[in-house]
């Protein structure tokens, strides 16, 4: 009930303060009839571009009515084969998504993170915190290629690689999830990573598999062993609920695949570094040729495109 209530106040608040908007206009316009002024002219100007950009929010949250999409959401983003090459792309979408969030004034919790050997990561699970969250970022879900000349490559070649970011909504204990104490498989492990007195000390780290469904997720960031396995079942909650709400829609079935499959049959989007600079969605051949600009987290007009995309297909 909480959190439906959450999502009528995201969706109505902001409507009222439209309408409100539109109301105070009304009054200016009936004032510049009476006494036109060139300062209320500009006035109005703003008020009219202000209440455009308003409504073309409004449209967009319309379509964010699934019943998840008002949630809080858990990313995870996995490199694809290739190494170090891969594994620095991982680090550069996490990076994207956290610029993309805190651009938005969302919260951003670090859930999970694996450095690489050489750089870039092995994986990365974060928490992102903030009105639709989900439902915005569940457009990101799919296989991101990369396409550029590799740094780490002595001969100046350039390199196609893969990650894969898998989005899930961030459930609470109202939801609930067939998770039996014996289908878990618990390993704890050391924590990797740059400092901290905590770090390599004690087996802190751990990994929870799901046996029935072979859904594995870790968590190292917390200082116990207690709290990363409580942030690790709340992750395998979150995956366990994506999984059944995409058994249920056949639509989403094509992205069971992608879990398997970092190549290019799966592929939603692709990032081309050289030798011309271009970010291409492949589902709505939304295109930005400014690739840092969407490296800086600027994603908000692929997102757009998708929902759209998305309600025209009927979710």
């Amino acid at each position: 009930v909480v959190h439906e209530q959450k999502g009528i106040r995201q969706i109505v608040v902001p409507a009222l303060a439209v309408e409100q908007k539109v109301a105070d206009a009304v009054t200016m316009t009936e004032l510049f009839d009476e006494d036109p002024d060139a300062e209320l002219a500009r006035e109005l100007e703003r008020e009219a571009a202000a209440i455009e950009a308003d409504v073309v929010q409004l449209e967009l949250q319309s379509l964010l009515s699934g019943p998840d999409d008002s949630r809080d959401a858990i990313l995870t983003v996995h490199p694809g084969a290739g190494g170090t090459e891969s594994q620095d792309w991982a680090e550069m979408l996490t990076r994207m998504y956290v610029r993309w969030a805190e651009e938005k004034g969302y919260g951003v919790g670090v859930l999970d993170m694996v450095p690489g050997e050489e750089a870039g990561i092995k994986s990365s699970s974060l928490e992102i915190k903030g009105a639709h969250a989900y439902g915005y970022l569940k457009s990101e879900r799919g296989v991101h290629r990369l396409v550029r000349i590799s740094p780490f490559d002595s001969q100046s070649r350039r390199h196609t690689t893969f990650a894969s970011v898998f989005v899930s909504p961030s459930i609470d204990d109202t939801i609930e999830i067939d998770l039996r104490d014996e289908d878990i498989r618990m390993d704890v492990y050391r924590a990797s990573g740059a400092g901290g007195q905590h770090v390599n000390k004690t087996s802190s780290a751990v990994r929870l598999t799901h046996e029935p469904t072979g859904l594995v997720v870790a968590c190292q960031q917390q200082r116990s062993q207690f709290k990363n396995r409580e942030v690790a079942m709340k992750m395998l909650r979150a995956a366990l609920y994506q999984r059944k709400l995409e058994e249920q829609d056949a639509a989403k079935a094509v992205l069971e695949a992608t879990k398997t499959d970092n190549s290019w049959g799966n592929q939603i989007r692709s990032y081309v570094f050289q030798p011309y600079t271009m970010v291409n969605d492949h589902r709505t051949e939304t295109k930005i040729g400014d690739v840092q600009r969407v490296m800086d987290g600027d994603l908000d007009e692929f997102i757009e495109a998708y929902l759209k995309w998305q309600g025209a297909r009927g979710g």
